[in-house]
């Protein structure tokens, strides 16, 4: 094999600018057969984890950087031989032609990932979607390797097969890739489903998501897998970054990737805008009731119905009413300009740190547009494959700390948005209807905004509509 038969695949700009981006797996290994088009590693950015999909067909032959290392944008991470003189099932290669400096386990189960990765620790916080609450699901996020982060994530990592047993079923059929669309593929991965054992209905036999959600459905969800756990090792040092020992009183983690862009987002915004944060607690009976009616109504069959679907069209009704809320400050230009548009942020907690993804043209959606928008965002953000893309052009957000038990908070706005809308926990108290004391569910709302652009007369006319839509639902008629 010469070099020109080598192919180097380098880090890509997988965003807006990026400059480095954290190997966090590689779904292939020396020897592996690779296509184009095969995803080979998931890489964490400053604003989200990105699969990277190899553009030409060969056999690997070297992995430049171990997963946990941060590379440039522009450096090679991976070479392959192109000439096509291997085949598939070729061995990996020897030890003095493999690269010594990096040493690439092969594919383990999450435990046992964690295991080697760092001693045991107390369980972490879970994926939550802010407005939708912790969720057990069958898609549990993988597990870091060297150098660790922070904690594991609350639920160990089930060995699902999204992408690295792909590599092993497309080898299964002679070379073939199964034929579907990217969102058909997406929605697999999230299921968990192999799309070589999918039987194809569509035309020229291209997978459908009828065929995914057919062939899901039989699977028994997987079953939570026992944190591993390893006696720390007194060989190592006493602290190390990201890591605590046994007489340890400190764990020091690296903040890096969204956890670091989140920090110096939320600073820049605490600092540049200037916070107004107004309050009011209402009863909300009528809109549980409604979400309880809609979740029977046939036009949401297979929709996710609950309190943050009737919120964020409260929301978008009342922008609608005060079209000035919606507006960005433009420093540079000394202008402010108006959206005539709602992309709505749903903020979302994650082991990778606060991500605000959002629903573009939001105002534009029907009640049932919002909800199958909303649970796509859902699915999204639990699996942590929240796009860059998503995450851009937010106009205004909504955060429902509700979910943690906490009745309000002061939120900080996301950066270039004029409005972020808090939602406190909904639970029944005592309240004064129709003259007498009665349970009734009742919230708090808190909507922080941006003086520059939203006065306090704008921001009290926002959150009074917000909350007379959620005491009296109708009005999602008589004010739409």
């Amino acid at each position: 094999m010469t070099d020109t038969a080598l192919a180097e695949f380098k880090m890509p700009d997988v965003g807006e600018g990026l400059t480095e981006a954290e190997i966090l797996k590689w779904y292939v290994q020396p020897g592996d057969t690779v296509t184009d088009g095969q995803v080979v590693c998931e890489v964490e950015t400053a604003k989200a984890a990105v699969e990277l999909p190899i553009p030409f067909n060969g056999v690997v032959r070297e992995l430049r950087f171990p997963e946990g290392t941060t590379v440039d944008v522009g450096q090679v991470i991976i070479a392959v031989d192109v000439s096509g003189g291997a085949s598939a099932g070729a061995p990996a290669p020897t030890p003095e032609a493999a690269p010594e400096p990096v040493a690439v386990p092969e594919p383990a189960t999450a435990p046992e990932a964690a295991a080697e990765a760092e001693p045991a620790a107390p369980e972490g916080r879970k994926p939550v979607l802010v407005g939708y609450g912790v969720a057990e699901s069958s898609t549990k996020r993988r597990a870091r390797k060297a150098p660790p982060t922070e904690a594991p994530a609350a639920e160990p990592v089930a060995q699902q097969a999204p992408v690295a047993p792909q590599s092993q079923s497309l080898n299964g059929h002679n070379g073939a890739r199964p034929l579907a669309k990217p969102p058909v593929r997406k929605l697999a991965k999230d299921l968990g489903v192999d799309l070589a054992t999918v039987t194809p209905s569509g035309p020229d036999g291209i997978i459908t998501r009828e065929d995914v959600h057919a062939a899901a459905a039989p699977a028994p969800a997987a079953a939570p897998v026992p944190q591993a756990t390893r006696a720390p090792d007194p060989a190592a040092p006493a602290v190390t970054p990201g890591t605590v020992s046994t007489d340890a009183r400190e764990t020091r983690i690296p903040v890096k990737g969204v956890r670091k862009a989140t920090a110096q987002a939320m600073v820049g915004s605490a600092f540049t805008a200037p916070h107004v944060t107004e309050f009011v607690t209402i009863d909300v009976t009528r809109t549980m009731k409604l979400v309880e009616e809609l979740k029977q109504d046939k036009a949401f069959d297979g929709l996710r119905v609950n309190p943050l679907l009737l919120i964020s069209k409260a929301l978008l009704v009342a922008i609608k009413r005060n079209p000035d809320v919606n507006a960005a400050w433009d420093d540079a230009n000394q202008e402010i300009v108006q959206k005539h548009y709602v992309n709505l942020g749903i903020a979302a907690a994650t082991p990778r740190g606060l991500i605000v993804p959002n629903i573009k043209d939001a105002h534009a959606k029907t009640l049932p547009e919002l909800a199958e928008s909303l649970g796509e965002l859902v699915s999204t953000a639990r699996a942590g494959k929240t796009s860059p893309g998503a995450m851009q052009g937010g106009t205004v957000t909504i955060t429902n700390v509700g979910v943690f038990g906490v009745d309000t908070g002061t939120p900080i706005l996301n950066p270039g948005e004029s409005a972020i809308l808090a939602v406190g926990a909904i639970k029944l108290q005592p309240w004064v209807h129709k003259g007498k004391v009665k349970p009734r569910q009742v919230t708090t709302l808190a909507l922080s905004f941006d003086h520059r652009l939203v006065d306090g007369e704008l921001g009290s006319k926002v959150l009074a509509d917000v909350a007379a839509v959620l005491e009296q639902p109708k009005r999602l008629m008589t004010w739409a």
